[in-house]
């Protein structure tokens, strides 16, 4: 049985709900990714502070923490019965703070910005989603559900959508990844591969009993540049274009007097709508099956890693109908459709069958040595979050 909800904050309150505040506090919180940093702070600290934000103003917080130190939240704004649930979710990790110009987790506002590690990607969304739900809640009974998810682990696994969505669902869901006040119907997908090119040890000296893996990958190179441009040549699709593959990481080799016995290449392969991982392997299988056929010596071992679906929402659907009528509401003019070449938690939440779309706030910086939200978009954002979750839950 879960607990009866604290009492929600009276219409009067609603002038303390500023997303740029709190914005503040999040991005002065360490909340590095310690699975791409080893050391990384984790989620935990910031967690405190959105579930204490969020109890405060009358959610029911259930703290979901499978993975020790690796926190996430979701709460819950019961609705009076009879109205359509939605969910809002956004990530609580960063990446890595070295490299970054200047104090990372300083948050300073400057020229209507404010920058900081995190403020982009994606404190920005976070503030915006957890105000408008307060917003949205206090103003008046709604007869749907409100879940507010704050997410651990995006940046490197999505840990904390995947561990959510075993215990919570909702009729829709929005995303507020940063989006630059666009609305993303679709992204790319993503395959990992191993491939190992067998070679033979043997003496610098002896040529005649080596056999270099690293000289033989070199036809693998070639023949994935080649997929890459066959690829661009192809059916694209409307809102994301076509498919993309890259080499990312190679090791090879002992020392230089020997003949190396493998190399090993790591690729990646971005996938869009129709594309999946079995369709990527057995399209590696082609190309090397054709370089073993055509190559002396050539031999391989090809080997599945990580995986994400793409994603494509219906932009008919009435989460999406609804968040782009208050988007042109606010905005004076329809909302662009966009799609992103980068992997969000929208297709875990579009596989668990909530129809999702993904909006968030302007800004740039993601990922990189100076990172800014732009605090207008931030107003835009909630106001435009809040106005969708009244008439969507009501």
């Amino acid at each position: 049985m879960l607990p009866e909800p604290p009492a929600v904050p009276a219409a009067s309150d609603l002038r303390d709900l500023d997303p740029v505040p709190l914005l503040a506090r999040l991005t002065a919180i360490d909340s590095v990714n310690p699975d791409l940093v080893p050391g990384g702070a984790g989620e935990s600290a910031i967690a405190d502070l959105c579930g204490g934000w969020l109890a405060a103003r009358g959610f029911e917080v259930h703290r979901l923490e499978e993975r020790p130190g690796r926190p996430s939240l979701v709460a819950i704004a019961r609705g009076t019965g009879g109205g359509r649930s939605l969910m809002l979710n956004g990530h609580l990790d960063t990446v890595g703070l070295a490299g970054y110009d200047g104090d990372p987790l300083d948050p300073q506002v400057r020229d209507g910005r404010m920058s900081g590690r995190g403020t982009f990607d994606m404190k920005g969304g976070v503030a915006a989603m957890m105000v408008a739900a307060a917003r949205a809640t206090a103003a008046g009974a709604l007869r749907g559900d409100v879940l507010v998810a704050c997410v651990a682990d995006e940046e490197h696994a999505s840990s904390g959508t995947e561990e959510v969505l075993k215990s919570f669902t909702a009729d829709a869901a929005i995303v507020t990844e940063p989006s630059h006040l666009q609305l993303t119907l679709a992204h790319k997908g993503f395959a990992w591969f191993d491939v190992e090119i067998l070679g033979r040890a043997a003496h610098g000296s002896r040529p005649e009993l080596g056999i270099d893996a690293i000289v033989k990958a070199g036809h693998f190179l070639v023949a994935l540049e080649d997929l890459g441009r066959r690829l661009a040549q192809g059916p694209a699709h409307p809102l994301l274009g076509t498919g993309t593959v890259h080499a990312s990481v190679i090791r090879g080799g002992e020392e230089a007097s020997t003949y190396p016995a493998y190399c090993r290449i790591t690729l990646e392969r971005r996938t869009v709508p129709g594309e999946d991982a079995d369709s990527v392997e057995r399209e590696l299988t082609a190309v090397l099956d054709h370089l073993a056929a055509t190559v002396a010596d050539f031999r391989y071992r090809l080997t599945r890693g990580l995986y994400r679906e793409s994603f494509e929402a219906d932009p008919r659907s009435p989460i999406a109908t609804t968040l782009a009528r208050h988007a042109e509401r606010a905005l004076g003019h329809p909302p662009v459709v966009r799609g992103e070449p980068f992997w969000t938690d929208c297709a875990l939440l579009d596989r668990a069958g909530i129809p999702c779309v993904l909006f968030g706030v302007d800004g740039a910086g993601a990922h990189a040595a100076t990172e800014y939200a732009d605090l207008a978009s931030l107003g835009r954002l909630t106001a435009i979050l809040t106005d969708t979750i009244m008439d969507f839950c009501s």
